[in-house]
């Protein structure tokens, strides 16, 4: 079992790191879906599989697909040469490989602990509740100002200069009866 954990840990770090160090932002998503599969198969190992699923259900689902959405917004770096460069097949062979590897990974580390009775117990989402809101409130805490800091600068990312709509428009501010000039 710890071939299994210190596997996912090495595609967790070199996913992470190509997510830091990637210059498309897309391709960086990327990797960071597959660093939060990573560690999502790293709790499962641990004998967490409730949060293995939200792992993947909250973060390597909604809230990465929510940035893809942000980034196809704020249209940031896509030109057309750049993305049909981005578009061939060798910009997919490492992100595929380690997908490819975390997967075998996963269906072994099944297959094995499949054999092996691990004890445990059913925890009620009441209790996860009371957990998180009382015992982890400051962790809880610093996750919403976290995520609050993160929708304030996508804001100022996204905030433009107000520009003219349209000509004429800009020569009515020019000929209103308070302007002297002319």
């Amino acid at each position: 079992m710890n071939t299994f954990f210190y596997i996912a840990a090495a595609v967790a770090l070199i996913s992470t790191g190509l997510a830091i160090s990637g210059r498309n932002a897309i391709h960086a998503l990327l990797f960071l879906i597959v660093s939060l599969l990573a560690i999502s198969v790293i709790f499962y190992i641990l004998g967490a599989p409730f949060i293995a699923a939200m792992e993947i259900i909250i973060y390597a689902g909604a809230v990465m697909v929510l940035f893809i959405f942000v980034i196809m917004m704020l249209n940031v770096g896509m030109e057309s040469e750049k993305e049909s460069r981005w578009l061939k097949p060798g910009m997919w062979i490492l992100p595929s490989l380690l997908a490819l590897i975390l997967l075998v990974n996963f269906v072994f580390m099944l297959n094995k602990m499949s054999h092996q009775n691990i004890p445990g117990r059913i925890i009620e989402p009441k209790e996860v509740g009371i957990s998180l809101f009382s015992t982890y409130v400051l962790g809880v805490e610093i996750a919403g100002m976290l995520l609050l800091a993160g929708i304030v600068g996508a804001y100022h990312l996204g905030k433009q200069k107000k520009k003219v709509l349209h000509r004429f428009l800009k020569q009515e501010e020019i000929e209103q009866p308070g302007n002297t000039e002319g």
